[in-house]
């Protein structure tokens, strides 16, 4: 479900955000702590996109999990730096075959050290036609 079709739904309303751990360990305790925020009923977690997408794969599929495992709506967040085109249109397909319909794409910083942005194949934004 979109998040917006929720949101007209309910107010007020409230979401949380997480970073994915970066261990199978840490998955686990963070699955457990939201199974125990479900009672809540928020609207979507957000699921964030370590730097130069440093977590991609973990993103992917611990929104996966929480939608699928859990049933809470996701809001998986993209960082477009550092990717090609077919990179990124990988990553939207990987999403979409999971059931993830909500993405939050964001251009993205720099690389570490640098003070500007240079698109790699292509992508200057994250609003460019995919």
């Amino acid at each position: 479900m979109r998040i917006t079709d929720r949101l007209r739904a309910r107010a007020p309303f409230f979401s949380f955000e997480f970073f994915p751990p970066q261990t199978d360990a840490g998955i686990a305790s963070l699955l457990a702590t939201l199974a125990a925020l479900k009672p809540l009923d928020p609207a979507f977690v957000s699921i964030t996109y370590g730097a130069g997408g440093s977590t991609r794969k973990r993103t992917v599929e611990f929104a996966q999990r929480i939608k699928h495992e859990l049933g809470i709506e996701v809001l998986a967040h993209m960082t477009c730096s550092g990717a090609s085109v077919d990179e990124l249109r990988g990553i939207f397909r990987e999403l979409e075959a999971g059931g993830i319909e909500n993405v939050l794409a964001l251009r993205g910083d720099p690389p570490k050290g640098s003070d500007v942005f240079v698109a790699r194949g292509g992508s200057s934004s994250a609003s460019r036609s995919l």
